[in-house]
């Protein structure tokens, strides 16, 4: 690499480095690396290798729930979001300053709304649990209760980490949100580390709570104080730009998501058996591993490429501009899903089995997290259908499809669930997802946004040749090998599997014509 490139590189990773669309992607998908790819995976083999699969790490992720409940209804969750599409109509009026003064008067107080919410939360923790997860025991409720009510006060930081980071956003500023995912797992693992022998899986929500505070907020405060932000103890309740953002979060608080209901649809049926929840959970961990570096990177960095070409009314370059990310973004994601599902045994030995997780969790895990594998390209794409919507200021279109299509969506949980039992619920998650990703690309084609005849079918269609002989392949040798016994031969056939599907998946678009490694390598290369 020359001098010169070198240093280009390097300009990335200063804090005040501004990006283009794929630069930023580059970046948060390096950030998403260590945190999901990295910092996460340890998180979970801690996490599998203290606890296992047990009443405790049931209790500790149905804790999670509430607090995430009150962030979604209080503040539609997805701060960031809805303050780029906000702050973008500032910035290309050169109104930046009004536009501060517009996100202190929204933090301050939406701050006091979620902070009543928070309150009644703790106190309605109790019922809530025993509501939502009938077939949990009294000590596992309790402990349920008890976690639940450690971590709700992290919605606060998530907040108001929120309403920072979008400035950054707005800014084409990614670096800082590239590493608080990261500080966020590290908590985490910290608190395991040194205060699980104390206070067990409490040390996992403490853990938690001081990496959201670290990361999400106080490195999100940095950045935007950096870049100039100044936050104003203001209110006004008549401020345009608080009815404005409530305009627009208010679909998204009132809407009832897939993506967000998909998890608590799941515990619900899940708590009936012991460990059933962590299971689950632990497969959609280890598959939001690859599903977050890949789709909600891709889709934070062009949020603010999208918005400012909406907000410039260069409808057709906005068209075009989603749909090039959503093809290259579903060929990638349909080669990765080929090598996930090919190495799912050895990829779930090597993450999670050992300690307090026996060899009959980590199989049954593997078959679950291969079944997600199948929707990977569905997660990813939606993320930017999404924000397709978002960046055009209409949140009302996808939270109305997203309600009814999770209305549509539970019969089938319940069904599959009743007669496949905890596997129909991770087939039910695909079900859902697809009819969600469908209904997202008809109301793009509908109200004129994106149309569908702009993906670039021949290429999807080549990603989707080699990913089926790569998988064939890979599947093919594992299964002639003998049994792999323990982390160093699985290690060795992830390894030696993937470099050969890395070769077979290369040979193969290379044979078809396909541009994608050439696009991708020549973004690197300029």
């Amino acid at each position: 690499m020359t001098r010169p490139k070198l240093l280009r590189w390097l300009h990335w990773l200063k804090p005040g480095a501004t990006h283009s669309a794929f630069s930023a992607s580059l970046l948060l998908m390096a950030g998403s690396v260590m945190s999901s790819g990295v910092f996460a995976l340890i998180r979970q083999k801690l996490i599998a290798h203290l606890f296992g699969a047990t009443n405790a790490t049931d209790a500790y992720i149905g804790a999670f729930e509430l607090p995430d409940m009150v962030y979604y209804f209080l503040i539609g969750g997805v701060a960031s979001s809805t303050f780029v599409s906000l702050l973008s109509g500032y910035r290309e009026r050169g109104e930046e300053a009004e536009g501060d003064r517009a996100l202190s008067v929204i933090l301050n107080t939406m701050i006091l709304a979620l902070g009543a919410g928070i309150v009644a939360a703790e106190f309605f923790a109790p019922w809530y649990v025993s509501v939502k997860f009938p077939h949990f025991d009294a000590p596992t409720a309790a402990l349920c209760v008890n976690l639940t009510r450690i971590l709700l006060p992290a919605q606060l930081f998530f907040f108001a980490g929120g309403v920072f980071g979008s400035k950054l956003m707005v800014r084409k500023v990614f670096l800082f949100q590239a590493l608080t995912p990261s500080i966020y797992n590290l908590g985490i693992i910290c608190g395991a580390l040194v205060l699980h022998s104390r206070i067990g899986v409490h040390s996992l929500a403490v853990g938690a709570v001081a990496g959201v505070f670290c990361g999400m907020f106080l490195l999100n405060v940095f950045g935007a104080r950096r870049e100039g932000m100044r936050w104003q103890p203001v209110f006004d309740f008549r401020h345009p730009a608080l009815l404005q953002w409530l305009k627009l979060a208010a679909p998204l608080m009132i809407g009832q998501s897939l993506t967000t209901w998909d998890q608590w649809i799941r515990t619900y049926f899940a708590s009936q058996g012991v460990g059933d929840i962590t299971r689950l959970a632990f497969a959609k961990q280890l598959f939001n591993s690859p599903m977050n570096i890949l789709g909600p990177a891709a889709g934070a960095a062009s949020l603010p490429f999208f918005a400012s070409l909406y907000s410039q009314g260069k409808l057709e370059e906005f068209a075009k501009a989603v749909n090039r990310a959503v093809t290259r973004l579903m060929a990638v994601s349909l080669l990765a899903a080929g090598w996930m599902i090919a190495l799912a045994g050895p990829l779930v030995d090597v993450t999670l089995r050992g300690g307090r997780m026996d060899e009959a969790s980590a199989r049954m895990t593997a078959w679950f997290f291969t079944i997600f594998c199948l929707s990977l390209f569905l997660w990813t794409t939606q993320s930017l259908y999404v924000r397709a919507f978002y960046a055009a200021g209409n949140t009302f279109t996808p939270m109305l499809s997203g309600t009814i299509v999770t209305a549509v969506s539970m019969p089938v949980y319940w069904l599959l669930f009743h007669r496949l039992g905890v596997e129909g619920l991770a087939w039910a998650s695909n079900a859902g997802i697809l009819l969600h990703t469908i209904a997202l690309v008809v109301l793009l084609q509908h109200n004129k946004l994106t149309p569908v005849s702009g993906l670039e079918f021949g290429e999807l269609g080549r990603a989707l040749l080699a990913s089926v002989i790569g998988w064939g392949t890979i599947a093919t040798g594992l299964h002639a090998l003998p049994a792999l016994q323990g982390h160093i031969q699985n290690l060795s056939a992830i390894a030696g599997a993937s470099a050969l599907w890395l070769g077979i998946v290369l040979l193969v678009l290379k044979a078809t014509g396909s541009r994608l490694p050439g696009q991708i390598l020549g973004r690197f290369v300029r």
